[in-house]
């Protein structure tokens, strides 16, 4: 039993160094900065949520995620970007799993 919990020990020990994202940052710029970087995706604005802090997207694939095109609902990190947000605008964005939540971490207006 022993050996076990030793195995276990040094494995999630390993495990913490091969994922960089858990490494932290003491820069609250550059923090935000790697939140919102990230491949960009396509889609359009169907529902805005504000008192959620959510909008839905008709998106295409989201390759970082493994997704692949759908409409679904997403948290939003930064309100100013869903204040800017309308019914039916095209918008480039990014997605990414955080805090176990899909949520767009930037968001912009290209129509």
């Amino acid at each position: 039993m022993k050996v076990f919990a030793r195995l276990a020990v040094a494995l999630a020990l390993g495990m913490s160094f091969a994922v960089p994202g858990f490494t932290q940052s003491h820069d609250h710029g550059s923090h935000h900065q790697a939140q919102a970087s990230g491949p960009m995706s396509e889609g359009t604005v169907q529902k805005v949520d504000k008192a959620a802090r959510k909008v839905t997207l008709k998106h295409g694939d989201l390759k970082n995620l493994g997704m692949g095109p759908m409409t679904m609902a997403f948290q939003i990190l930064d309100q100013t970007q869903l204040d800017r947000l309308k019914v039916g605008d095209k918008v480039s964005f990014v997605a990414k799993l955080v805090s176990g939540k899909l949520t767009v971490t930037m968001i912009e207006v290209v129509n």
